[in-house]
């Protein structure tokens, strides 16, 4: 497959930039595989679709507040620094981005918050735009941590074209989330309410959790024609050994599985030994899924309409076939769906 291939033009009005005022309160296209049938329903509708004993799956990462902005040493320039994750929690190191990156050199120091009591140097240059900071603090970690994050703001995907709100912080973060480390939501997983969750329940649909900390790298722009040349970023994930006895058990039963977002279809792929069966996992991932793919796992994925481009319309792709999910693009832009992360909902069914 081909970079240019995933080119579709999508009018910016369609680009969600505000989520909705109830969580679950979006469009829902469900694609049958088997048939090549589109129908048009509302997130509550995917209820119809599952049966008792069903698994769904969700990413239970948690978001932090990465984006912060600190003040440079004697020219008192204004430094945006992105956090990327935490190297090192005995030393306080970080991967982090820094904007305008130009003005950052190794040795610098940036002061933080609104006395500028916390500070960080500058310890090493990573790439052409990260850098490694160490943050210099006297308390226990975890005072750190609190401190940190109380000076951070959510960072939202660069397609939102408006200043965060307070409602975001809440919004861009799953009601399940548990396991602090995203810097990115689990797109699918914003749209499911408690409201939703208690209808699974009582239905007797199930649900699971793994985690993959997603990072920046589903919004890096891919500089190949050729997918096979392109690299992702490795993110941390982890499957426990409870889980994938769970897992391995509704396939052997023949119950529906759902992986609500890509990023979990990725992390149960790279967990997976043989068809239909996956093993305790905890490392990292840089799984890349793209046309052609056999699918080891799932039966069904539910995910949001990405951007043109898109890694995780990729993934789509390969798992409801290039043309059938193109087209289901086209329709969805015709009926003016919403896209991105607070777009509506596409259910792929095998």
């Amino acid at each position: 497959m081909k970079l240019s291939q995933f080119k579709f033009d999508l009018p910016e009005k369609l680009i969600a930039q505000h989520p909705s005022k109830d969580r679950d309160d979006c469009k829902l296209m469900v694609l049958h595989t088997k048939t090549n049938k589109i129908e048009h329903k509302k997130l509550i509708d995917i209820l119809k679709y599952f049966d008792d004993k069903d698994l769904f799956v969700f990413n239970n990462t948690q978001v932090f507040p990465a984006l912060l902005t600190g003040i440079k040493e004697k020219t008192e320039a204004l430094i945006d620094v992105f956090l990327l994750r935490e190297l090192n929690p005995a030393t306080n190191l970080w991967d982090v981005l820094v904007e305008p990156a130009r003005k950052i050199r190794v040795g610098n120091k940036l002061y933080f918050g609104d006395n500028q009591s916390l500070v960080a140097e500058v310890i090493d240059n990573t790439t052409s735009r990260g850098r490694t900071l160490r943050f210099l603090y006297d308390g226990t970690h975890d005072e750190f941590k609190a401190a940190l994050f109380a000076m951070g703001r959510t960072s939202l995907p660069p397609y939102i074209k408006r200043k965060v709100d307070p409602n975001d912080t809440e919004m861009y973060q799953t009601i399940f989330a548990s396991e602090e480390g995203a810097v990115v939501a689990p797109f699918a997983g914003l749209r499911f309410s408690q409201e939703l969750m208690k209808r699974l329940k009582i239905k007797g649909i199930d649900t699971g959790y793994i985690t993959l900390h997603c990072s920046l790298s589903m919004f890096r722009s891919i500089d190949v024609e050729d997918l096979q040349k392109h690299k992702l970023e490795s993110e941390q994930m982890s499957v426990t050994e409870e889980f994938a006895n769970t897992f391995n058990q509704k396939i052997v039963d023949k119950h529906r599985v759902c992986a609500v977002g890509t990023s979990v279809l990725r992390a149960l792929e790279t967990a997976s030994t043989i068809k239909g069966k996956i093993k305790e996992y905890d490392g990292w991932t840089n799984r890349f899924i793209f046309p052609p793919y056999e699918f080891q796992t799932v039966d069904s994925l539910l995910s949001t309409f990405q951007l043109p481009y898109s890694t995780m319309l990729m993934n789509k792709a390969a798992f409801a076939g290039y043309d059938f999910v193109m087209k289901a693009y086209s329709t969805a832009i015709s009926k003016n769906y919403k896209f991105g992360c607070f777009g509506d909902m596409m259910l792929i069914l095998r």
